[in-house]
């Protein structure tokens, strides 16, 4: 049985290394069911497993797995297989979105590693611990609503944390002469501080990673670089350098036949070109934009694209081209639920119509009035008793309807006032009758104390609860209680830890038998518990309101919003005068 579970565990093994993932898990699985009494296979079996689903994005099972391979790894005490676990775990919980419980777990890897001085392994903890501080940075600061380098203290405290971690595995990697590891070090470095703000630093890193993937042949990084560097750049002001490093993005996208990278590249220099005032270059790029949005039914970038085709048709004066746009980004962005969207095409639309000198609703009719309700006179339904001023001071005829109900009225009121006074003047001989008749019973509901001395050392409460058992009738309570209480045995119990795959429990049981009595504490399990008992709610994670592949980063689309808001002045169409319009007219 342990060489078949072996045998399913390395095939699965080979057939992940092979991008069959989904097979590779199936062959995982089969093993776990197959069971082995080998708690080293099984540990490695459980790591394997939940990497496996960590890949195909099922966080939920892969956080299973890696919680049993962290168990089992402390159980065994194997101090590297639990540094190993925890570094998985941790990436799992950045992923969920629980940021301090990720970082309990990467300071776990991290002071494992130390202690084993294990440089690999401190430079990995190192990484992960930047990545998971980068993440929770990131993900407040898109809350908080704030471009790079403006973000609050708290936000700008985690990225900062994030560098230094990234900072001390650069070091390390170098020393190692890790090359692949250099880069990935540099690329993330060059994305925290574009985030910080530090553009200038971003750059040098960006470059650094550009010149490794170009040694690698990494063609993939290469676009990743060209693209962080043209967006470095945008915040810099030096668009010319921006489009340059975009074209080269584009380039490479369309070498690697990546529909969804190019659809990017021509959304950056769209929106680059327009910056640059050069609006025939950025209608032609958004229009491959939108084309490959709607070949890959990305409504969100073919909204985007939409939006970003009426600005520059705005800016060249093509009014009624852009108020065709405008109307479709809003129908999209009403489709997709994307209220910033619909606000701004709102906006867009209502500066085209004062343009245009349109007053007609969206859909081309105007809204009618009820001029009905401007004749409504309302009618004075409760007047003063002076008199109506609108007839002259004489006092207004009341409708027999209205006597009626006066009268009316008045009856209630008098006969509630009769019904109060007698309550009143009843209820005192109600309460004299009361006392009569339960005076009789006061002597029957007294209760007469007897008191002794008590004749033995005897506490007396004990006295009077042994009393009390022996008396007749307590013994049958007692023993329902006692029935009550033996059926709650087995939900007090507590269970050693069960394994799946693990054929026989007596393994573990034997091997925690046979451990010295100083095993490993359960410090980093009671520092997991209070990190997920202080979490906050702005550490949650929020699904995207839907996908947009073809559209690069929100982060650059707010750049681009806020750049061209600040320009709506210059992109303004003077108002037609009365002349011009008295002209258009007699023309007709």
């Amino acid at each position: 049985m342990d060489s078949t579970c072996m045998e399913l565990a390395l095939e699965g093994e080979r057939l992940c290394k092979a991008g069959q993932v989904q097979t590779g898990v199936q062959f995982f699985e089969a093993a776990v069911q197959c069971g082995t009494d080998d708690l080293n296979t099984l540990s490695a079996i459980y790591s394997q497993i939940g990497n496996a689903y960590f890949y195909l994005q099922e966080y939920g099972k892969a956080l299973e797995y890696h919680k049993l391979d962290l168990s089992l790894a402390r159980t065994l005490g194997d101090k590297v297989g639990e540094a190993k676990a925890s570094g998985n775990l941790g990436n799992t919980l950045k992923v969920l979105g629980k940021f301090d419980e990720a970082i309990a777990c990467c300071n776990r890897h991290l002071e494992i590693s130390r202690e084993l001085s294990d440089r690999v392994g401190e430079a990995r903890a190192l990484y992960n611990l930047g990545n998971v501080y980068h993440a929770k940075g990131k993900h407040t600061g898109r809350c908080s609503d704030q471009d790079p380098g403006e973000f609050p203290p708290a936000v700008r405290d985690s990225l900062q944390k994030a560098a230094e971690y990234y900072e001390s595995n650069l070091n390390i990697v170098k020393e190692l002469g890790d090359k692949a590891a250099q880069g990935r070090a540099c690329g993330n470095l060059g994305n925290t501080n574009y985030l910080l703000g530090n553009f200038s630093l971003a750059i040098r890193y960006h470059e650094e990673r550009l010149a490794i993937a170009k040694e690698f042949g990494d063609k993939q990084a290469e676009r990743r670089a060209y693209s962080n560097l043209g967006n470095a750049h945008i915040f810099l002001g030096e668009f010319d350098t921006a489009a340059e490093k975009y074209r080269k993005c584009l380039q490479i996208a369309k070498l690697l036949g990546d529909k969804a990278l190019e659809a990017q590249a021509c959304y950056s220099l769209g929106n680059t070109y327009t910056l640059l005032r050069d609006y025939e270059k950025a209608i032609e790029y958004h229009m491959r934009h939108l084309r490959i949005a709607q070949e890959l039914n990305d409504r969100v970038g073919e909204g985007r694209a939409c939006w970003s085709l009426g600005n520059a048709h705005t800016a060249l004066g093509n009014h009624q081209e852009a108020m065709e746009y405008a109307n479709k980004h809003l129908q999209i962005s009403t489709e997709v639920r994307d209220e910033m969207g619909q606000m701004t095409a709102q906006m867009n639309l209502a500066d085209l119509r004062q343009v245009l000198g349109i007053n007609k609703s969206d859909d081309g009719r105007r809204p009618l009035r009820r001029h009905s309700m401007e004749n409504l006179e309302l009618m004075k339904l409760t007047p003063d008793k002076k008199g109506d001023p609108v007839n002259g001071g004489a006092k207004p005829k009341v409708p027999k309807f209205q006597k009626a109900a006066s009268v009316a009225v008045e009856t209630i009121s008098e006969t509630k006032e009769k019904r109060l006074s007698q309550d009143e003047m009843s209820e005192d001989s109600f309460f004299d009758l009361l006392s009569k008749f339960q005076s009789r019973r006061i002597d029957d509901q007294r209760c007469a104390f007897k008191v002794e001395k008590p004749t033995s050392k005897v506490v007396p409460e004990v006295s009077n609860a042994a009393a009390a058992v022996s008396s007749p009738g307590k013994e049958e309570f007692l023993d329902m209680v006692a029935g009550i209480q033996s059926s709650r045995m087995n939900d007090q119990r507590a269970d050693l830890p069960r394994y799946p795959g693990l054929n026989s429990q007596e393994v573990i049981d034997q091997y925690l038998h046979n451990q010295p009595s100083d095993a490993p504490d359960d410090k980093f399990f009671e520092m997991l518990m209070r990190c997920q008992g202080s979490r906050i709610e702005d550490q949650r994670s929020s699904l995207p309101i839907m996908p947009a592949p073809t559209v690069p980063d929100e982060d650059f689309f707010s750049l681009i919003q806020k750049v061209q808001s600040c320009r709506l002045e210059e992109q303004r169409t003077a108002l037609p005068s009365a002349t011009d319009t008295n002209s258009k007219k007699k023309k007709k």
